[in-house]
């Protein structure tokens, strides 16, 4: 499906119902608008995993401008205020009140920024392996140069730099770097992962402008809504230090460690992922 906002195409997918009836009474679900990472990744990458919360939730599955099924349009638009807007944008487009959002990686980041804008407009947030700042690349670099192999280092300076030059070398970037954001994916008989469309445009444009100005760790004391804050233990590049900052300056907010997870949490360890997702929502109400 597809919505035409802020002057370009944007795709979504709706999971699961928004009513139903229990014990003779209509009960009314949470709506979760579903954003995925990179920046330049797609929603492709969640639906095996996250599907399984339409018992609980109606799901939006979202792909950023530019991104995924989405329209390409100027890259000089990829940005996060974009991003912010558009989300904005497609909540009105779509004649809704108040959603959750579900954040994972550089969605987190989009999630985060939402609320300090349309905090109006949200119940709550689950933010999944992410960062308050562009603090994170730093501690990333470090990982990799301490624990990468040639060709892992190689690519993950393609990564800061915002330096690639194609999809296929995007993908190569993702296949040299797997075990470093999933610890599932070094078991030779887990499962394959779905190999979703990805922007090299959108994530250069990430890493090589916008991200290295990103901070909102000073402003995050004014979110009030539920946030629900998950980590991967052995997450390499918005490892568990960056998610406890996030968890340490929102009031209230609940954080969890994954022991066996890495970046890829929903890979790793999504029947516990999803049980806490669960369980907070049905503390949320």
């Amino acid at each position: 499906m597809y919505a035409t906002i802020n002057g370009t195409k944007l795709y979504f997918d709706v999971n699961g119902v928004e009513t139903e009836v229990k014990n003779g009474t209509i009960q009314h679900k949470p709506i979760i608008f579903v954003i995925h990472g990179g920046p330049g990744g797609t929603h492709f990458s969640f639906k095996p995993h996250l599907d399984h919360l339409t018992n609980h939730a109606q799901l939006v599955y979202v792909d950023q401008r530019g991104c995924g099924y989405s329209e390409e349009g100027d890259p000089e638009t990829y940005t996060l205020e974009n991003n912010v807007e558009d989300i904005e944008a497609l909540r009105k487009y779509l004649g809704l009140a108040k959603i959750w959002i579900l954040g994972h990686s550089y969605g987190g980041m989009v999630a985060m920024s939402y609320a300090l804008k349309y905090q109006e407009n949200l119940q709550g947030l689950l933010l999944i392996a992410t960062s308050p700042s562009y603090r994170f690349m730093e501690k990333a670099k470090q990982y990799v140069e301490e624990n990468g192999n040639d060709d892992q280092k190689f690519y993950a300076n393609k990564l800061w730099e915002g330096n690639f030059q194609s999809e296929e070398e995007l993908q190569t970037y993702y296949d040299v770097m797997d075990p470093l954001y999933s610890v599932a994916s070094q078991n030779k008989e887990s499962k394959p992962k779905v190999k979703a469309k990805r922007s090299y445009k959108a994530l250069n444009k990430g890493f090589g402008e916008f991200l290295r100005q990103f901070d909102v760790v000073e402003n995050l004391r004014d979110i009030w809504v539920p946030v629900l804050i998950i980590a991967g233990k052995h997450d390499w590049i918005t490892p568990v230090s960056e998610n406890r900052i996030i968890h340490e300056n929102i009031p209230g907010s609940s954080f969890c460690v994954l022991d066996n997870s890495s970046h890829s949490v929903f890979v790793d360890e999504r029947d516990e992922c999803l049980a806490l997702i669960e369980n907070f929502l049905a503390d949320h109400k």
